[in-house]
């Protein structure tokens, strides 16, 4: 290898390392909550909920993400539920999902707002019984598209979501579409709060079995954090009345 070449591969490293870093700088700033964000993330979570009429739920999960490259996302989430819904105690595991999310563009629309757009697909694979109150009943796939739009002076982000799930294995006909909004902000350096309502419609029995949730959290560490979340069933199709959760998140 001659001096000139070695210079050449030498500068190239340079920049390619610069870039890396600078990558991992924007993804560090990035929250895991927001499902469009382009981080690794494992979170290790718990919900409880009242489903009214004396009847409760628990819902045990892994629910991660990873970077497969800078533009393309991989999530993936494993259910575990307990739950007295049919009248005796039952306990197994409710599902599998891994979803693929691309990110077509992302760039600064003014001073004060960048945007990113994404759309994806899932794969949801039922594990339990419909009849003991575990499981959707169906194997799904549910392609969605988002818009992620981040004010770079407050750090507030707005995450708008439209998915529809539609069964294509198994004893339960669905066909749902669902609309979703996130509002995401930062305080204090190391705690944020999340707003997120969604709004799905099922186009089965024609119902509106909508929710809101606040997220609270705090970053701990650079690679650790916790956060708490209060749930609320809306309406008269609500699945559930209301309901707590916690998680404890690594970040990587």
């Amino acid at each position: 290898m001659t001096a000139r070449n070695a210079t050449l591969w030498t500068n190239r490293l340079g920049v390619l390392a610069l870039m890396l870093f600078c990558c991992q700088s924007l993804t560090a700033q990035e929250n895991a909550s927001n499902p469009l964000a382009a981080v690794n993330n494992t979170d290790l979570r718990f919900k409880s909920l009242d489903l009214g009429k004396g009847a409760d739920k628990q819902d045990a999960y892994v629910d991660g993400a990873f970077m497969l490259r800078p533009d393309l996302k991989l999530k993936y989430e494993l259910h575990y539920n307990s739950t007295n819904a049919s009248g005796s105690r039952e306990t197994s595991f409710e599902k599998v999902g891994v979803k693929a999310i691309y990110f077509p563009s992302e760039r600064k629309l003014n001073e004060t707002w960048g945007m990113r757009t994404a759309v994806g697909l899932e794969w949801i694979y039922d594990l339990g019984e419909a009849g003991t109150g575990i499981g959707p009943g169906a194997d799904q796939l549910a392609p969605f598209a988002g818009v992620a739009l981040a004010n770079l002076n407050t750090g507030l982000t707005l995450i708008p979501l439209v998915q529809h799930f539609a069964s294509y294995n198994g004893g339960t006909d669905i066909s749902q579409t669902s609309a979703r909004l996130i509002a995401l902000q930062p305080f204090a350096d190391t705690w944020w709060i999340k707003a997120d309502l969604k709004l799905p419609y099922n186009w089965e029995n024609d119902t509106w079995p909508a929710s809101a949730e606040v997220q609270l959290g705090k970053n701990l560490s650079d690679g650790v954090a916790l956060y708490g979340d209060v749930l609320v069933g809306l309406g008269k199709d609500r699945t559930f009345d209301q309901g707590i959760g916690v998680g404890l998140r690594f970040k990587y």
